[in-house]
């Protein structure tokens, strides 16, 4: 008799934990049915784009960057990585002023002219061996971020992929501070960012089977997830802090502003 007495009241306690944690899965379920109202409003129009830009990248990207990933050396690929790591420093150190993070710009300038020189233009890393390590990166959209301008609603644009108004919006602002925009011939600064975009794509060659699920959805988060991160300067912050109020990794941070 006392051992049914105890399996009933375990029973009840079951079946009220039950009810509060569907209704609180509904809730958080409620919460986030809105907030992907919030950040991507226009959802069918993006998801046209994604589908264009997967097709391109089907046919096109992927298999060049293969080919480029089986007949490239592994110490040739990382030269060439870091020869546009390097181009990359000017941005970095423009937006990183502009954000009055002279810390970080005094880096970004010390590895730009220590790999431009004693790095040949860019293919070593001397910088890193001496100690002066890469920062997260920096681009306008993340400057107007720091100037308290919100992203606005995702955004998929046909070939350029995954952005969001205000960086989108920023876009010509990048091309504009990317030194590689004022090299000449016209033949050689194609050659250029196509060797760039070819580099970009054999480096997240090993990363194409990770997806699950919807894989729309899943690039859109990590996009979403990784501009957050940029724009904390490589703060981590734990995704239950703002449910339930316990602190995450919000202290661990690669980058200072001063």
């Amino acid at each position: 008799m006392l051992r049914t007495h105890i399996l009933l009241q375990i029973g009840r306690v079951a079946v009220v934990l039950a009810c509060v944690l569907m209704g609180a899965c509904a809730s958080q379920s409620a919460r986030n049915d809105v907030a992907v109202q919030q950040v991507d409003p226009w959802e069918g129009f993006n998801r046209k784009m994604f589908d264009f830009n997967l097709k391109l990248d089907s046919w096109v990207l992927r298999p060049v960057a293969k080919g480029y990933d089986t007949v490239t050396p592994d110490p040739v690929q990382e030269g060439v990585g870091n020869f546009f790591s390097n181009i990359g420093e000017v941005p970095n150190v423009v937006n990183n002023v502009l954000q009055w993070k002279w810390k970080r710009a005094g880096l970004d300038t010390s590895r730009l002219l220590i790999n431009s020189t004693f790095g040949v233009l860019g293919i070593f890393d001397v910088a890193d061996a001496w100690g002066v390590k890469e920062g997260t990166g920096e681009d306008a959209g993340q400057t107007l971020g720091r100037w308290g301008i919100k992203q606005g609603p995702y955004l998929v644009l046909p070939v350029f992929g995954s952005t969001t108004l205000r960086d989108g919006l920023m876009r010509p602002v990048n091309i504009a501070l990317d030194p590689v925009t004022y090299v000449s011939p016209t033949f050689d600064r194609a050659a250029l960012s196509v060797g760039r975009l070819i580099d970009l794509r054999a480096g997240l060659l090993s990363i194409d089977n990770l997806a699950s699920g919807d894989l729309y959805i899943f690039l859109r988060d990590a996009h979403l997830q990784r501009r957050k991160f940029l724009e904390a300067d490589g703060k981590l912050e734990d995704e239950f802090e703002d449910d339930f109020g316990e602190g995450g990794f919000g202290d661990d941070s690669f980058d200072e502003d001063f």
